[in-house]
């Protein structure tokens, strides 16, 4: 038998940090700038919730308001960490020479390894909103990595679509896949974990899902784990998901 937990939209961690004040060296941008961001586990301020699941130690669901707002440049050692662009424009700068913008349905991976600094930004008006999951690496100071890939929705349409990790595109120093459904009618699809041994953790970006027989709203999520098989079904209005496989 399976076991499970279940965190709603409503009682994610929240903060709002803004680009003035104390937060002033952290969070950047125009003096209304400000970043909201919801935690599934434990980060920052937040410590009232679980402390990660797996090899997840952040899922962060994050907005960028106002032009300039960001995270300025900053380090990380020994953390995967990768974002998920959901709306909006974000610009990504780190110091293994990259310097992307990505878009809705672009995503990257960078891997910190044994040192690396970030910087994200949203120069535009419009807000830009990202998830962000961090993940631990399996072997520590490795030599920093980054990669970008991107979801093509229509084309992916319908199916379980894996992004990044083990059998997927972008490969990372994990054994953890970060998978998307993006489902436009009813269906049942089927996922299958490696082994007892992996957990899932199912996150619902959009519309309305059933996962493993609990119906998921937008922005709630279920973690599942001893699991030989978890059924995923999405109505008639459909329904978009980050599914996240680690191993325990």
């Amino acid at each position: 038998m399976s076991n499970s937990f279940i965190l709603r939209a409503a009682d994610r961690g929240h903060e709002k940090i803004l680009s003035t004040g104390p937060t002033a060296s952290y969070v950047g941008g125009h003096p209304d700038a400000f970043i909201t961001r919801h935690s599934s586990f434990n980060f920052h301020d937040y410590q009232s919730g679980r402390a990660g699941f797996g090899r997840i130690r952040v899922f962060g669901d994050e907005t960028f308001n106002n032009p300039g707002c960001s995270y300025n440049m900053h380090p990380h050692h020994n953390f995967i960490i990768c974002a998920f662009v959901l709306s909006g424009r974000l610009q990504h700068i780190n110091t293994t020479g990259n310097n992307d913008e990505l878009l809705a349905g672009d995503y990257y991976a960078f891997s910190a390894g044994s040192g690396g600094l970030h910087t994200e930004i949203n120069v535009h008006r419009e807000p830009m909103n990202a998830i962000y999951l961090w993940m631990l690496p399996d072997h520590l100071y490795l030599p920093p990595s980054y990669a970008r890939g991107r979801f093509d929705a229509e084309a992916s349409a319908n199916r379980i679509t894996p992004l990044l990790g083990t059998g997927a595109p972008l490969p990372i120093p994990q054994d953890a896949t970060v998978s998307r459904l993006f489902s436009t009618r009813s269906g049942r699809h089927v996922h299958r974990p490696r082994s007892r041994g992996h957990g899932l953790y199912c996150f619902v970006i959009d519309g309305r899902l059933t996962c493993d027989g609990t119906m998921l709203e937008r922005r709630d999520s279920k973690g599942l784990w001893n699991a030989t098989e978890i059924v995923l079904e999405s109505g008639e209005t459909g329904a978009d998901a980050l599914l996240v496989e680690t191993i325990l």
